[in-house]
C-alpha cells in the first residue's frame, strides 16, 4: 500500500522533499468487543521524537534475513572505526513494499534531475572472500543498536543531491518515527539492487520444497 504525505503536517517534522511515498499495511479488524479486535488504523502522520528528528547519516546497507523479518544496517565507513549507524527491523512483506516505493521515488528523482552519477567501483579485494562474520568484526555496532528497532512503514523523500528515509512504527494509536537516516542519491541504486536480491533469494526459499523429515530410530520395544 502506498501513500501520499500530506503537504503540510504538524506531527511529522521530515525534511521537505520532491516525493514522498508511503508503504505500510492496514490491519483487519475483528468483531467490535473482541478481546482481538484490531482497529483499522491508516496513519496520516508520525510523530517524530527528539532523539531521532536530526537523523544519521550513512554511505551503505547491508541487509540479511531472519525467521521473520528483514534487518537493515545502514553504515556509516567514513573514518575509523567504521559504525553501523542505524538497524531497522522490518517483516518480510513490508521490505516488498519498501522496494516498490523506493523504486517508484527514484523514478521520480530521475525524472526531475537525471540519473545519479555511479559509484566508483572498488577493486576486487585479495584473499579469501569476506564472510558476513568478517564483516562485522571490522563494524563497531553499540550495544544499545543490536536489537534494532521496528518499522512497519517508510516513508521516503529526496533532494537533489540526497534521499530520507523515516522509518515508522505504525500502531493504533499514533504512528512514531523510530528511525531517521539519509543517504545521498547515488547510493540508492546500489540500495535498490540490494534489497532486490535479498528480497528474490526470500521468495525462491519461499518457493522450494520443504526438505524431507528425517528418520527417526524404531522405538525400542516394550517391556
Amino acid at each position: 500500500m502506498t501513500h501520499e504525505q500530506p503537504d503540510k503536517n504538524p506531527d511529522h517534522e521530515g525534511p521537505q522533499d520532491d516525493g514522498t511515498r508511503h508503504p505500510g499495511r492496514e490491519p483487519g479488524s475483528s468483531p467490535p468487543g473482541s478481546l482481538n479486535e484490531q482497529i483499522q488504523h491508516v496513519p496520516v502522520s508520525a510523530r517524530v521524537p527528539a532523539g531521532i528528528s536530526r537523523g544519521v547519516f550513512s554511505t551503505g546497507v547491508i541487509v540479511f534475513e531472519g525467521p521473520n523479518e528483514f534487518v537493515l544496517d545502514f553504515v556509516l565507513r567514513l573514518g575509523a572505526p567504521h559504525v553501523v549507524a542505524s538497524r531497522v527491523v522490518m517483516p518480510h512483506q513490508v521490505l516488498a513494499q519498501f522496494l516498490a516505493a523506493l523504486r517508484e521515488n527514484l523514478n521520480m528523482f530521475e525524472g526531475r534531475f537525471g540519473k545519479p552519477a555511479p559509484m566508483p567501483v572498488p577493486p576486487p579485494p585479495e584473499g579469501p572472500k569476506t564472510t558476513i562474520a568478517d564483516l562485522y568484526e571490522q563494524l563497531k555496532l553499540p550495544d544499545e543498536m543490536l536489537s534494532g528497532v521496528y518499522a512497519n512503514a517508510v516513508m521516503i523523500g529526496h533532494t537533489p543531491s540526497e534521499f530520507w528515509f523515516d522509518f515508522i512504527s505504525n500502531f493504533y494509536p499514533r504512528s512514531c518515527v523510530s528511525a531517521r537516516v539519509f543517504l545521498s542519491a547515488q547510493q540508492v541504486p546500489g540500495l535498490v539492487e540490494t534489497l532486490n536480491t535479498s528480497f528474490q533469494s526470500h521468495l525462491r526459499k519461499r518457493a522450494a520444497p520443504p526438505a524431507p523429515p528425517e528418520a527417526q530410530p524404531p522405538a525400542p520395544p516394550a517391556d
